[in-house]
């Protein structure tokens, strides 16, 4: 067995409790099953990348730990706590795309998909935040800019996919939707009564979406291997 392969276990036995955890309502098993997940995919990640990690994607999981800290805490300022995390998380990874991608070229064919996708993105943004929750009218502005830079995250993924339709841009549009979904599921717990349905979606979503972060770091880093080897030769 690889070395990464116990922690890669770890992690989907975590998502298969948390998903068991919630179904049965065993909030307070399904809050350590949880608590699971990024140790084990931070792991996975690290000893499939060789013992490497940079600076930003450090600070990403660094933050998605403080993030999920605060998710699982579940005090007063719990909420804005893991809204402002998240936010940094999204800030970091559309800074990642901006600094280790090529420009996006569109091209006529690509017009209409790309506009279907950038409605789509726009309507769900005013949507979800024209739900009038209390916590959000609090902290409104900081909300709005976390939906303006999940948008932002959101088109750079599905463009870079209808663009070039790579196996990376494949993992970074997974690891867009999961987050989308993760995120208005997290809203429609707080609008809507309870709901186990809208839990395990919104749990389910965001476990697969640290998955495809980190599978879309490790591509990331297999494609800038072999460019060097390129080089070199």
């Amino acid at each position: 067995m690889k070395a990464n392969k116990p922690s890669l276990i770890l992690f989907f036995l975590a998502l298969f409790f948390t998903i068991i955890f919630d179904w049965t309502e065993q909030d307070f098993l399904a809050t350590y099953a949880k608590s699971i997940v990024l140790p084990s995919i931070f792991i996975y990640f690290f000893i499939s990348n060789e013992l490497k990690i940079g600076k930003t994607e450090g600070l990403i999981f660094f933050f998605c730990f403080v993030g999920q800290v605060y998710d699982l805490m579940a005090i007063e300022t719990s909420e804005i706590g893991a809204v402002l995390s998240f936010l940094v998380v999204y800030i970091l990874i559309v800074v990642l795309f901006i600094r280790e991608h090529e420009r996006i070229k569109l091209t006529k064919r690509d017009v209409l998909p790309i506009s279907i996708v950038v409605v789509f993105i726009v309507y769900l943004l005013i949507s979800v935040l024209s739900l009038q929750l209390e916590n959000m009218q609090k902290f409104k502005f900081i909300y709005i800019a976390y939906g303006i830079v999940l948008s932002f995250l959101s088109y750079f993924c599905f463009v870079s996919y209808i663009t070039k339709g790579t196996f990376i841009t494949l993992l970074m549009s997974l690891m867009a939707v999961s987050y989308i979904f993760s995120d208005i599921f997290y809203i429609f717990n707080e609008y809507f009564s309870y709901s186990v349905v809208l839990v395990l979606i919104r749990d389910i979503t965001q476990i697969l979406a640290y998955f495809f972060m980190v599978e879309y770091f490790l591509e990331k880093a297999r494609i800038q291997k072999r460019q060097k080897k390129i080089i070199q030769q």
